[in-house]
């Protein structure tokens, strides 16, 4: 075994050597100009773009790129871009951007974290470069490698690049969709997006997705699908490519990334050693900035790590402390304040508080509604929200957060029926019952193992009880991707993939991206960095979740530098808002909505909800007022 977890060692450094994850030491210098952005296209299928209309739906995005604009009009393409700086403050870089040899353009929204390296084997081909942003060296690799630049790409992205050589649009979106890439495709006219917003005047009206507003009435289940709550609206999925053929109008979707199962033999301490390199790897990568960064602080294992090994870096190169933002909760039953402040003194963090509360909570529903443009599940979006605005206000242009930890390390309890299955199958009856008491001294309840295992597992069950529950809705039927859920149920990687790239993972990054740009927040995940993520994924269900403990190999790598009632803790919780006290006090506010939504009357039996509206679970009340709001702020039609 421990042969083989050296070769397994020696094989994943090989890998991230080659990939472009050890560089240079981390130096507060002016490495490159780095642009996340907001991005704009339009390709007319007959007659020219109007530059006029390209402007004003670039500038619906203002928001997402405060520091500059950009817009270029051509015959039958428009391509618009709105700039956050974040890497050398000067106008270098501008764009849309036109490489210096051939007639190909570029609007570009993300970051390039390898793009030295890149840079360096695209220069040894003969490339010369005149400026030293990022969006060159990817307009280079383009030209240079075409599609395949993608495999080499170590980011986030979403871009679109005219080519006038062969007159196409070549558009492409990040392997886990960390960066938003919204289309429309009509009969006159082919247009892209950073928000949904830009598309919407291009399109009849706003017609609500039948199926979309179910499923999220059943269960709050949202980011799905390609589509989204609006009609006519998509997204190119994550890991996709697409390339419109600009004289006809046509467009193919390809994908260049998917997610392999693939196993990894490794023991438990090599996989700890390699999952912190790794992490430790792509926290100073993302490090990289001429403006103030710092970090999301929930005070949980995965924001507590990644802040820690952020600070550790910021340290070598700048004389300040790290910043790091704490949302507060008014409840104490989900108030992780004291976790956040032991890793603040710990590692010596400049750390910021935002305690918001009902009143703000009330004032500030509808607007984010306007920030998220399609439903959200609950009120902890507001705490994000609320964090991303403080670290505005402080000066702190670029956050760190510990999205997707949870995702590639089997962080949440539903992962426990694999894990007892597998031990049935390996051990009978005895490790099935020696793995079920292990995991209830790491603080899983009998009660929620027993529930993932049975109830989750089974999506006849599963839909009978929301049958049941929510019978005044007219199609209470159970969302597709949950019966794939209940199947997958039996195996850990699969619901990992599942969870990773439709139930999970989708959700959470359009929240984290809306709520950032807002306020012209780039926000960066160590997590998702793919090497990180393939290499998570690789390892043993037993080594990730070992002797009942969930995200085992992360815990043993921080135990050193973390407090060890935070690297060992046994709840989980986030930046949650007090759900109970907020929405018991605003029940009459969302209930007056909810009654008057002329969109809600096509799915639920009004007069059914009028009685039991004040006897629902607060999710369903929430999501019901979400609904109603939705439909007021976009004014959303029924089909």
């Amino acid at each position: 075994m421990r042969e083989r977890a050296k070769r397994a060692a020696i094989g994943i450094i090989t890998h991230i050597i080659r990939c472009g994850g050890h560089i240079e030491p981390q130096r507060r210098t002016n490495l490159g100009r780095h642009f996340v952005c907001g991005i704009f296209g339009l390709v007319a299928k007959t007659g020219s773009v109007d530059a006029r209309r390209v402007d004003q739906l670039t500038d619906l995005v203002a928001h997402r790129g405060p520091d500059g604009r950009g817009v270029r009009v051509k015959g039958n393409v428009g391509l618009g871009h709105r700039r956050l700086a974040i890497i050398d403050l000067t106008d270098d870089g501008a764009q849309p951007m036109r490489d210096r040899r051939f007639p190909v353009w570029i609007t570009y929204n993300g970051e390039i974290y390898n793009y030295l390296e890149l840079r360096s084997e695209l220069a040894s081909l003969g490339y010369a470069f005149f400026t030293a942003s990022d969006t060159e060296v990817l307009l280079a690799a383009y030209i240079c490698w075409g599609t395949k630049c993608l495999e080499r790409l170590n980011g986030m992205w979403s871009f679109a690049i005219h080519d006038e050589r062969d007159n196409t649009l070549f558009c492409a979106r990040d392997r886990f969709g960390v960066k938003p890439f919204y289309y429309v495709d009509t009969v006159t006219e082919f247009a892209f997006g950073s928000e949904i917003r830009q598309l919407l005047p291009l399109i009849e009206r706003p017609v609500a997705e039948d199926d979309l507003v179910n499923d999220f009435l059943v269960c709050g289940l949202t980011d799905h699908t390609n589509r989204t709550f609006f009609k006519g609206i998509e997204k190119l999925p994550p890991g996709h490519w697409m390339r419109v053929d600009i004289t006809t109008g046509k467009a193919a979707i390809e994908r260049y990334y998917s997610l392999a199962p693939c196993r990894l033999a490794v023991d438990e301490e090599s996989s700890a050693e390699l999952l912190r390199e790794l992490l430790d790897d792509a926290v100073r990568l993302r490090l990289r900035s001429d403006v103030r960064v710092g970090t999301c602080l929930s005070g949980g294992l995965d924001s507590s790590s990644v802040a820690t090994l952020a600070a550790r870096r910021y340290a070598q190169g700048s004389n300040e402390r790290f910043f790091a933002i704490t949302a507060v909760s008014e409840q104490a039953s989900n108030n992780e304040e004291a976790y956040a402040a032991e890793v603040a003194e710990k590692s010596e963090l400049n750390w910021l508080r935002t305690k918001p509360g009902y009143e703000d909570f009330a004032s500030t529903a509808e607007a984010l509604l306007d920030v998220q443009e399609e439903p959200f599940a609950g009120p902890s979006i507001m705490m994000q929200h609320e964090v991303m605005k403080s670290a505005r206000s402080n000066g702190v242009i670029v956050l760190l957060d510990g999205q997707g930890g949870d995702e590639t390390l089997l962080g949440y309890h539903r992962y426990y029926a694999a894990w007892l299955l597998d031990h049935f199958r390996r051990g009978g009856l005895r490790g099935f019952l020696s793995a079920f008491r292990a995991a209830t001294q790491a603080g899983v309840s009998s009660w929620r193992l027993l529930m993932y295992l049975f109830g989750a597992s089974s999506a006849r069950l599963r839909g009978a009880y929301y049958r049941w529950r929510y019978a005044f809705l007219k199609n209470p039927g159970l969302p597709e991707p949950l019966r794939r859920f209940a199947r997958a149920t039996k195996d850990a990687q699969g619901m990992q993939v599942l969870e990773i790239t439709e139930t999970n993972l989708p959700m959470l990054l359009r929240f984290e991206d809306k709520n950032s740009m807002r306020f012209g927040i780039e926000t960066r995940l160590p997590f998702l960095d793919y090497r990180f993520v393939e290499f998570a994924l690789a390892l043993p269900t037993h080594v990730k979740l070992n002797k009942g403990w969930a995200k085992w190999p992360l815990r043993m790598a921080m135990n050193d530098l973390l407090p060890s009632r935070i690297s060992w803790r046994t709840d989980k919780i986030g930046f949650a808002a007090p759900d109970q006290l907020w929405l018991t006090r605003h029940s009459a506010a969302m209930y007056d909505r909810v009654i008057t939504s002329e969109l809600l009357t096509r799915y639920v039996d009004m007069q059914i909800l009028k009685r039991k509206f004040h006897r629902l679970d607060l999710g369903m009340r929430w999501r019901l007022y979400c609904v109603a709001l939705w439909g007021e702020r976009f004014q959303v039609q029924a089909p």
